[in-house]
């Protein structure tokens, strides 16, 4: 992970000058800004300025699908450009779909990729097709990337055509006995009219979702890198919005803190739409209208992650707005980062989000004592524990799965009590390793006194 110093140098000398530290009797000279954590090299010839392809993770990616799947022709659109009539476009810019960019890491529109695996140790056959370029039309949208060398070089998939041609091609492969045709059915593919002519072709048609889901579980090196870097940003973000907050700002001012640092560092995005819930606001689990004023004496509910690289990230801190928790704040507080930790030291290979989730109930469970009343804390605990993520902050796979080391998940665990207007979660995300589990996001407070220590601090 990198180190906060190098990236919030302004942040760290407030703490450390507010712990008595040596820049409290120090000049503060005047640093240049650090560059954004975030930041790549982008490829021109990319739309959008892209990043560069890591073709050797994708091209082992799909040769691990046509592995598995054995025989089949597998057919997967990307996503298309927003539509402006009907789309909601002040929301959304152009997101690739999950599964094009799972075996492409292009962020190109329109294009098609064409697999076949032919079985019996024959080599499979990748082809990328896109559309041709039109000079007028980049003009408007911008550069595109051609079916061309310059996209051979980029994608590291040595055939590529033109979107004119896939329908020829695709006869081609049909008319042999290739095996059955994988297509991922999903609510992104329901439009795709080439997509519903095959599927109701009275071929063999198979949804080729649950093989890729699979797959997906468990990251490589480079989607590791991806979620590090949104990890680091995301917790900036954070750092940032803890900083400014203060009683009597809104709750879309702390908002605006929160993604403003997102951005700085290099965020595409936000992960999901964030959730900043201020005093009875806490209490409410998916509460991201944010337009409440913080009062003194109120905790703040942040659950916000920034997206990088088509990866998210999914972080929540709760801290009291104006620097200082309560008893009674500190001591729920407390018992949810115990309820975290206990669940940190319970993930390794092997176990399931199930025995996560009860190994941390059953832990609030016998701490509780009275602190939430007649009952337990663990009735007031009303979520799950974890859940995968990846490119979706809900991603995809099957629950049930044992862990492996390179799966990624949440730890969340959290108390709301709607009566005293007091909620409190803790978000960290998580990977699993051959003996253990690390944090991904460990430059981020998580401790009372560490979070009191970074409000008290603030410039």
């Amino acid at each position: 992970m990198r180190p906060l110093a190098p990236v919030a140098p302004v942040a760290l000398a407030a703490l450390v000058t507010a712990l008595g530290g040596p820049a409290a009797t120090q000049t503060r000279v005047a640093a240049a800004p650090p560059a954004p954590i975030g930041a790549w090299h982008p490829v021109p010839e990319l739309p959008g300025m892209g990043r560069p392809v890591d073709t050797a993770a994708v091209a082992a990616r799909r040769r691990a699908l046509l592995a598995r799947l054995g025989r089949g022709v597998i057919l997967i659109p990307a996503a298309h450009e927003r539509q402006l009539e009907r789309d909601y476009i002040q929301d959304n810019d152009f997101r690739q779909h999950n599964t094009f960019f799972y075996f492409t890491e292009l962020e190109t529109q329109d294009a098609w990729l064409l697999m076949v695996a032919r079985g019996g140790g024959e080599a499979g056959e990748t082809v990328l097709f896109l559309p041709p370029r039109d000079p007028s039309r980049e003009r408007w949208t911008g550069v595109r990337l051609g079916p061309d060398s310059t996209a051979v070089r980029l994608s590291g998939i040595p055939r590529v055509l033109s979107t004119d041609s896939l329908d020829r091609v695709l006869r081609g492969v049909l008319v042999r006995p290739a095996g059955p045709v994988y297509l991922p059915l999903d609510p992104t593919t329901r439009d795709e009219e080439r997509v519903r002519e095959l599927a109701f072709a009275g071929s063999d048609v198979r949804n080729l979702r649950p093989v890729v889901d699979s797959m997906r579980l468990v990251k490589d090196a480079d989607e590791l890198a991806r979620l590090r870097t949104a990890v680091a940003i995301s917790a900036l973000g954070h750092l940032a919005a803890m900083q400014a907050a203060h009683p009597g700002m809104w709750e879309y001012e702390i908002e605006a803190v929160l993604e403003g640092g997102f951005r700085r560092h290099g965020a595409d995005r936000v992960g999901y739409p964030s959730i900043v819930g201020s005093g009875p606001n806490s209490t409410t689990l998916h509460y991201d209208v944010n337009r409440r004023q913080t009062q003194d004496g109120d905790l703040v509910v942040m659950d916000a992650g920034a997206e990088w690289g088509q990866y998210t990230a999914d972080i929540t801190r709760t801290f009291p707005v104006n620097g200082t928790f309560t008893a009674r704040q500190k001591a729920v507080y407390d018992l949810v980062l115990a309820v975290q930790q206990a669940a940190f030291e319970a993930t390794r290979p092997g176990t399931t989000i199930d025995q996560l989730n009860r190994a941390a109930r059953d832990y609030m469970r016998a701490h509780s004592g009275s602190l939430c009343g007649e009952q337990t804390c663990d009735a007031y605990f009303i979520h799950g524990l974890s859940h995968w993520l990846g490119m979706d902050v809900h991603d995809v796979g099957d629950y049930s799965t044992p862990l492996k080391p390179g799966m990624v998940l949440t730890l969340e665990p959290g108390i709301y009590l709607a009566q005293e207007k007091l909620g409190v979660r803790i978000e960290d995300d998580v990977v699993v390793t051959a003996t253990g589990a690390q944090w991904l996001s460990p430059q981020l407070p998580r401790t009372s006194d560490g979070i009191e220590h970074l409000m008290q601090a603030r410039p």
